[in-house]
């Protein structure tokens, strides 16, 4: 018998802040889609992705993700006071009304 509430869709606050930390790899392309959707729809543009720093595996997987995706403009490491290499800032373009 499978639990149900482990399918229900997690709520995440929209604060221009998401910390990757207890989603799976799998998830997280579609995750940053979905979240920056949320953004723009409430009109911030920058975005701070925490993926930590470990071995450097998920800043690569979240850094591809971004080069794909149509709704960023740029992106960047953390500076010492926004989470250093354990952190991407990204700028997301404006949202079109299409």
């Amino acid at each position: 018998m499978s639990d149900s509430a482990d399918d229900a869709p997690v709520r995440i606050p929209i604060t221009g802040e998401l910390d990757l930390h207890t989603f799976r790899p799998a998830e997280i392309a579609s995750l940053l889609e979905d979240y920056f959707a949320e953004c723009q729809r409430a009109g911030l543009r920058e975005v701070r992705v925490i993926h930590g720093k470990g071995t450097g595996t998920l800043r690569e997987t979240v850094h591809a993700c971004l080069r794909r995706m149509p709704t960023v403009a740029a992106f960047q490491l953390g500076n010492e006071t926004s989470g250093s290499w354990g952190a991407t800032l990204v700028t997301l373009r404006e949202r079109t009304n299409a």
